[in-house]
């Protein structure tokens, strides 16, 4: 009786540790997550962070909140996700600003692949360049002209230093040869009100949301940044088609967590995000909207993030130290 008592005392002793180590992913999430977005609202991070996480609420079983942390091009939200407890209940969503902020703002209190794990990527799209409707340029070709006729005379908007709307500018400024003074903002959403309002002439911005101010009238689309026409505004050529060729430029999206979040929880996260970014219901929504899924291990995005980081430390040095 002893002995196969302490066999059965040592055998669940054993088994114990190899429980407890499957907890944190079998068991989560257990309360609300929230996901921080360091971009207002209503601009793409905030409006696919609401879709993401609504639907991992539906799959998971409890509320992803959505907290909007805006200001320094998206330092101030990600600095609030290195802070946290690493315990998977806070995630940060992130954009191509955080890859471009390692060498664009030096002075920051974090490192992203060191102080943030990433989780999974989300999604792409193509820019717009759009102007107000009151600026006498039709075509790309002719704001280029109307630029170099006046440089230093008109402006562009973005949601801030290192965003992708000032970086796609900045590089069309550098391949276009003109001088356009950035007047950044707190958010997309102030950008965008500040060229349809005529405070500001141009903004380069995410065709998701900026579509439908072109539909509207309230800007006029002169071209799109990608490869090949977005399929949200197929009538606008590409930079390309319009004049300055082999310009490219994306916004892209994904999600992080602090570092030290359980392993387990990183790899259910991911695999509940490539899910999601699969179903039918979301590719076809996104497609009318420009935008494309992306689906990675979070291995794979690890390196996604690394190489993003050096190509826009390579831009950053070719016109971060020119009048802005």
């Amino acid at each position: 009786m002893g002995s196969k008592f302490a066999l059965a005392l040592t055998v669940a002793l054993l088994a114990t540790p190899l429980f407890c180590s499957q907890t944190p992913a079998q068991d989560y999430p257990t309360r609300p997550v929230r996901i921080i977005v360091p971009f207002g609202a209503g601009g793409p991070a905030d409006v696919t962070a609401r879709l993401i996480g609504n639907s991992l609420q539906q799959g998971l079983g409890q509320p992803f909140v959505i907290e909007n942390h805006t200001g320094a091009g998206g330092v101030i939200g990600t600095l609030e996700a290195v802070r946290s407890t690493p315990d998977g209940y806070t995630l940060l969503m992130i954009s191509n600003t955080q890859t471009t902020n390692e060498s664009l703002v030096p002075q920051r209190k974090y490192e992203l692949m060191r102080d943030l794990v990433p989780i999974a990527p989300v999604n792409y799209s193509d820019l717009v360049i759009a102007v107000n409707p009151q600026v006498p340029a039709k075509t790309l070709r002719e704001f280029i002209a109307l630029a170099k006729a006046q440089p230093g005379k008109l402006n562009y908007a973005s949601a801030g230093q290192g965003t992708p709307y000032h970086m796609a500018a900045e590089l069309l400024k550098s391949m276009a040869g003109i001088d356009v003074v950035h007047v950044p903002y707190r958010n997309s959403g102030d950008a965008r009100s500040a060229v349809i309002g005529g405070q500001v002439q141009m903004m380069i911005d995410a065709v998701t949301t900026m579509a439908p101010n072109v539909g509207a009238g309230q800007v006029r689309a002169l071209a799109t940044t990608g490869k090949t026409r977005s399929g949200a505004l197929p009538d606008v050529p590409t930079v390309t088609e319009a004049g300055v060729a082999g310009y490219e430029a994306t916004i892209w999206l994904g999600l992080m967590a602090p570092a030290g979040t359980p392993k387990p929880i990183i790899d259910k996260l991911n695999a509940a995000v490539n899910t999601i970014v699969k179903r039918p219901d979301v590719v076809k929504l996104w497609a009318e909207q420009g935008a494309l899924p992306m689906s990675m291990t979070p291995e794979e995005f690890d390196q996604y993030l690394r190489g993003d980081i050096v190509k826009w430390a390579d831009v950053v040095k070719q016109f971060a130290d020119k009048p802005q």
